[in-house]
């Protein structure tokens, strides 16, 4: 069970903290510094090789924690709310599938929306970077702001026991 606690937690670091150091010290460095056109470029590449490790802790996260509740013994059913530690997980649960939603709609709508608009940077009108810029942002922060919840979720569930 250690080695499961483990890797549940080093997924839950690496993906939040990937989170958090986008979102606090990545893109406000790169509004900062770089024009429209270089922060979305720089912002593809960085989710390019950010994505797949975030997809993997997702399925990490997901492997390891459904181990936990089959060996937990408060866990009474997927949807049970009759306790403060099950209605604490059900929330955690549905955080999460919230969370990898937003996720797929990052990955396979905003930043290929992103990419196919930088190949054609002649014809890229500036609104429409602009607008791709935000909703990236949007989806980044709201992922951050699930994480946060998800923790405190979790922190419920640990004080319930």
């Amino acid at each position: 069970m250690a080695l499961i606690y483990w890797l549940h937690m080093l997924a839950t670091v690496t993906w939040i903290g990937s989170l958090a150091a986008i979102n606090l010290l990545v893109l406000p460095a790169s509004v900062r510094t770089l024009k429209l056109v270089d922060q979305l470029s720089f912002i593809a590449a960085l989710q390019k090789r950010l994505e797949p490790l975030a997809w993997f802790c997702m399925g990490l996260l997901l492997a390891t924690g459904l181990f936990q509740l089959s060996a937990n013994p408060h866990y009474d059913g997927f949807l049970s709310t009759s306790t403060q530690w099950s209605l604490a997980i059900l929330v955690k649960h549905s955080l999460g599938v919230i969370m990898a939603v937003v996720s797929a709609v990052q990955t396979w709508e905003v930043l290929p929306s992103i990419q196919r608009t930088l190949m054609r940077k002649e014809t890229a009108k500036a609104d429409e970077l602009a607008r791709l810029q935000r909703r990236e942002i949007i989806l980044m922060r709201t992922n951050l702001i699930l994480s946060a919840l998800i923790l405190a979720a979790t922190a419920f569930a640990r004080a319930a026991l």
